[in-house]
């Protein structure tokens, strides 16, 4: 689904641009265009639920925006511009964390607000750029949430489910460890998009008993080769146009689901999830104090260099920041070789770009169309596209010298790379091993509760898929904090054997619990249960 936030980040850009090109007003565009980002967004989410979130970007991108050009119509002072934005990047980083937005995260919201704090603006005029950004916002809205729902309405539900099934298959075609956990977290995927789907319709349920298939391969300790190629057929019928195919009435997959609409009920709300990133000891909290100091370095060391708008800076340091220092490395090497051949890459189409308006709009969108592309399957890539984008933007407001553009953005790229990664290096998130000591006591009990589950004379289908859905959430929680916990610098020892143990021990307990639960289903049909 590469393509998919790429177009529509495309149309939703195209719109208003080529409104304000008819209106001669093309010095708006940066607040078109904050609005017209936000189709990036919720590419990942049943229709149902990317509504609200679509919803709630905007929202967020036009908060972030006011705050920016606000300040910006305040103050001059570029070392307060700087704090803010260090300061607005940080926060962005948190509550996208938390909330897991993403892609693309909070960078896009970070490339918006410190872009503001240094374009010369009166209180007087902010109402009126704001209003542009939420009249984008709202065509970035019908671009990504009801122009494809009209198409196809259960379209991230089905792509979800053949992930599942396609994982599955490789499971079954090559058995071991780490295509087990793949298709297991696959199959968590799954389960999650379809809780929030919504209320449940004929479509839904036959995903559901498809993905009941996944899981049973998933969890088998010898699955059957034969098994994959029929699990990859039904992916395939799964993405197409047709209906939902149906899978054979055996055990496994014609009992009904009765525990998902109860999970649907259950789901945490918003509050809940921020006060649970906001609480002491959260490990968002050193990551997000990360952002903080290496975008305010990086920042003050441009602008002690010479740059006037050291915003790209602030951009580039806040990108960076990924789960742990390795990540954040990898990212840091990523994204400089990016900007740099970018940069190059805009000295090359700057002299066409600057021939018309039209031909401006054009480079525009096919440098956003590009980058969206690229940035999801390699990232330096993306950041090739990202940086003549981003520069072409610039020229909506007026010609600027070309080599002043290009130096102060390789100057740009080079601070906020090294600063902000000798940021993630000094400060350091010790709590990474407490999430993984919260994330191991948190599947232990998860796997108490379904052995109590299955060890029940007649335990309920409702309550085993429950059980072992929460059993397997925990598991794929356990092993992302591990990950995490792994590739970041001087922490307590991890639990390593115990780590293993429990998910070798949950594995078996998912295994138990999906044979017990086929076991059931004779027995319910019978009228037994």
């Amino acid at each position: 689904m590469w393509f998919k936030p790429a177009t529509s980040v495309v149309v939703a850009t195209a719109i208003p641009n080529l409104a304000l090109l008819a209106l001669g007003r093309l010095d708006l565009v940066m607040y078109t265009m904050a609005g017209s980002l936000c189709a990036l967004y919720g590419h990942h989410l049943p229709y149902a639920r990317r509504a609200g979130t679509v919803a709630g970007v905007v929202l967020g991108m036009t908060a972030g925006l006011a705050v920016a050009l606000v300040v910006a119509s305040l103050t001059a002072s570029t070392a307060l511009l700087i704090a803010v934005g260090a300061l607005l990047a940080a926060g962005q980083k948190l509550l996208c964390d938390a909330t897991r937005i993403g892609p693309p995260g909070p960078v896009i919201f970070t490339f918006v607000s410190s872009a503001a704090l240094f374009v010369p603006q009166t209180l007087a005029q902010v109402p009126g750029h704001l209003a542009l950004t939420l009249g984008a916002g709202a065509v970035a809205w019908l671009v990504a949430v009801v122009a494809p729902a009209l198409v196809r309405r259960d379209g991230p539900e089905r792509r979800a489910t053949a992930r599942a099934l396609n994982a599955a298959a490789t499971h079954a075609a090559d058995p071991g460890h780490a295509t087990r956990r793949a298709a297991v977290a696959a199959v968590h995927a799954a389960w999650q998009t379809l809780v929030a789907a919504g209320r449940p319709t004929p479509a839904r349920r036959a995903l559901e008993r498809l993905v009941v298939h996944a899981e049973t391969t998933a969890l088998a300790g010898a699955p059957d080769p034969a098994d994959a190629e029929r699990l990859r057929a039904w992916a395939r019928q799964t993405r197409a146009r047709g209906p939902v195919p149906t899978p054979p009435a055996d055990s496994g997959a014609t009992a009904e689901l009765l525990g998902l609409d109860a999970e649907r009920a259950a789901r945490p709300g918003l509050l809940r999830t921020l006060r649970h990133a906001l609480a002491p000891g959260s490990p968002l909290l050193p990551v997000a104090a990360r952002t903080l100091v290496g975008c305010a370095l990086a920042g003050y060391v441009c602008s002690a260099a010479g740059v006037g708008r050291p915003y790209w800076a602030i951009v580039t340091a806040a990108s960076l920041y990924q789960a742990n220092v390795t990540l954040s490395w990898n990212r840091t090497l990523q994204r400089t070789l990016g900007n740099l051949i970018g940069v190059l890459v805009f000295a090359a189409v700057l002299p066409a770009a600057r021939t018309t308006p039209l031909a401006l709009i054009g480079f525009c969108l096919l440098f956003g169309f590009a980058a969206e592309a690229l940035i999801t399957r390699n990232y330096w890539l993306g950041s090739v596209a990202v940086t003549p984008m981003a520069l072409l933007v610039l020229e909506y407001t007026g010609t600027h010298p070309a080599g002043e553009l290009i130096g102060d953005r390789v100057l740009d790229t080079v601070i906020g790379a090294a600063v902000g990664f000798l940021a993630a290096v000094l400060v350091t998130n010790r709590r990474a091993t407490g999430r993984v000591e919260r994330a191991l006591a948190a599947a232990e009990h998860a796997r108490d509760h379904a052995a109590r589950t299955l060890a029940a004379p007649a335990p309920s289908p409702a309550d085993l898929d429950a059980a072992r859905r929460r059993l397997t959430g925990s598991l794929v929680e356990l092993r992302e904090a591990d990950d995490t916990a792994a590739g970041e610098w001087w922490q307590p020892d991890l639990p390593r054997e115990a780590v293993l143990a429990a998910e070798q021990a949950g594995h078996r307990t998912l295994a138990a619990t999906a044979k017990r639960r086929g076991l059931l289903v004779p027995a319910q049909e019978n009228g037994a249960v």
